[in-house]
């Protein structure tokens, strides 16, 4: 399978696993991932969910052997491919469940969308990254909106153009990457960021992501209005009486508890 997927204790776990081509993508793979984090996005059982590789490499982008079929696709066809990964990308940004990139090696070209899509990136300190669609002759098009609100306009201007490979350490300073660890330590930083997660309201997680996507363009009175109106209709919420109660108790709110339990 090019995807292994598993659900167990509220986490949702995706493991690319076509080692033998640094799990690169192809069309298989793209509408299996777009499947698992649909899926995933709406199960009310998961809490938070990982993107993992099998192997020496997260995963090397476009699969060449894809890309020779795509050559003699026709106009439309091509067209339609390039809908599957840009659909796929949409997907991972606006999934409604904390989505993470675990990070155990090299990620180039396409992988690096599905990583500006992630909400928590932990990568090897020693993982080489690299936007390197030019080399082909291609262009990195529908990972750019996302690279670009990553990493700023200044900056893509420069890795697009050049597809230099660049460390975990710039990747971090470039707004790719959340955190940079010792790989013996990647498991302890994923976990650390799942029991945080898990430990927040599931209804409060979904409607932050909602406040992020809505207040990302420029600030207005629609945006200030828009962002007193969440937070009043929020507050009324079942999920935020109980962890209002739950604070001046000094206990856990229950969804901790049930996140415990499971």
């Amino acid at each position: 399978m090019n995807l292994l997927t598993e659900i167990e204790n509220g986490i949702a776990t995706f493991t690319l696993n076509r080692p033998e081509v640094h799990n690169a993508f192809d069309e298989a793979l793209i509408a299996e991932l777009t499947e698992a984090y649909t899926n995933a996005g709406a199960d009310d059982s998961v809490r938070a969910i990982v993107l993992q590789a099998r192997g020496v490499s997260f995963c090397a982008g476009g699969d060449l052997g894809w890309m020779r079929r795509m050559a003699d696709y026709s106009a439309e066809e091509n067209l339609q491919d390039a809908r599957g990964l840009a659909a796929l990308m949409q997907i991972v940004d606006e999934c409604p469940k904390p989505t993470l990139a675990r990070v155990q090696g090299n990620a180039f070209a396409g992988a690096l969308g599905l990583l500006a899509c992630s909400d928590i990136v932990v990568a090897v300190v020693d993982a080489q990254f690299a936007i390197t669609e030019v080399r082909i002759g291609l262009i990195p098009a529908v990972i750019s909106p996302y690279l670009v609100r990553a990493m700023g306009a200044r900056q893509a201007r420069r890795y697009f153009l050049t597809a230099e490979r660049f460390s975990a350490r710039q990747a971090e300073q470039l707004g790719l990457v959340h955190e940079v660890v010792v790989a013996e330590n990647l498991d302890i930083a994923i976990g650390r960021h799942l029991r945080a997660l898990t430990a927040a309201g599931p209804e409060a997680l979904r409607a932050t992501k909602r406040l992020l996507a809505g207040v990302d363009r420029p600030l207005c009175n629609e945006v200030i209005d828009d962002t007193a109106a969440r937070i009043a209709a929020i507050r009324a919420t079942p999920e935020a009486r109980e962890g209002i109660a739950a604070f001046f108790d000094k206990r856990k709110p229950a969804w901790h508890n049930e996140s415990s339990k499971s």
